[in-house]
């Protein structure tokens, strides 16, 4: 795996590291296939039970290499815009599909890509250093890496409107009025935060997890109805799973439960 994402699994959490700290991260073509096919190795993992998604540096990732990008747009190969399908969409469809919970530590700035991949995920520990920027217009380009879903969904369709319309920095402290941050913590405690966060998730009822993603995914553009059978589809199979039998033996016990994430 290329050295512009690093891979590390330890007691049940892949830790996935943006590694291009002297770009902030900007995604090339070799960081995208490479955070593409480590969010599938994770996914894959049956050992693997949460992931934290961080960067080194002092960005979480400003989104597109422009570098790159503008080097390609005049090459004629039209692979400039090719890179929606074949990195974004499945990087993004990577982490709200896996069957187990992602964790963004976003320690800097994270713009356009970058923000849509922590969009993506399923919580988000910030560091009061860091900011967002939906960027795209500011580049003349329209929204990617799913954050005209993604979006509106976390500060409502009028806010999503206006921060894309209108780019510019949203503050850590904002992001999390917005609820854009799920957690902010001092820049120099983000790295343990986020990993204790993670590391929790991974000790946690994966099946779950799993099944809260999906429910919440489905119900986003179903009836209530819908939602309602969706509810009795997956808790069903939750109620099956031997960590249910886990949970309330050690409740009865006043115990405190150990998962297996089955």
């Amino acid at each position: 795996m290329a050295d512009t994402v690093l891979y590390e699994v330890s007691e049940g959490l892949a830790t996935i590291t943006l590694n291009r700290p002297d770009a902030m991260n900007a995604l090339n073509i070799d960081a995208k296939v490479a955070l593409r096919d480590a969010l599938h190795t994770a996914g894959d993992d049956p050992a693997v039970r949460a992931v934290l998604l961080t960067a080194t540096g002092r960005a979480f990732c400003v989104g597109q290499d422009l570098k790159e990008h503008i080097s390609l747009l005049g090459d004629g190969s039209g692979r400039t815009m090719s890179t929606v399908r074949e990195h974004y969409n499945p990087i993004v469809r990577a982490i709200t599909g896996m069957e187990k919970p992602v964790v963004a530590g976003v320690n800097g700035v994270a713009a356009g890509a970058g923000f849509g991949f922590a969009l993506a995920a399923d919580y988000r520990v910030v560091a009061d250093t860091a900011s967002f920027n939906t960027s795209f217009a500011g580049v003349a380009l329209t929204a990617d890496s799913g954050v005209s879903w993604t979006l509106p969904r976390v500060v409502g369709p009028g806010r999503a409107a206006d921060l894309l319309l209108f780019p510019r920095s949203i503050k850590a402290q904002e992001a999390y009025d917005l609820g854009i941050a799920n957690r902010l913590v001092p820049a120099a405690d983000l790295p343990a935060e986020a990993a204790s966060v993670a590391r929790t998730l991974a000790s946690g009822p994966t099946l779950a997890y799993a099944a809260l993603k999906e429910s919440l995914a489905y119900g986003a553009s179903r009836t209530l109805e819908e939602a309602l059978e969706k509810e009795d589809e997956l808790q069903t199979k939750a109620g099956a799973s031997e960590d249910h039998t886990i949970a309330v033996q050690a409740f009865l016990a006043k115990e405190q439960p150990k998962y297996l994430g089955r």
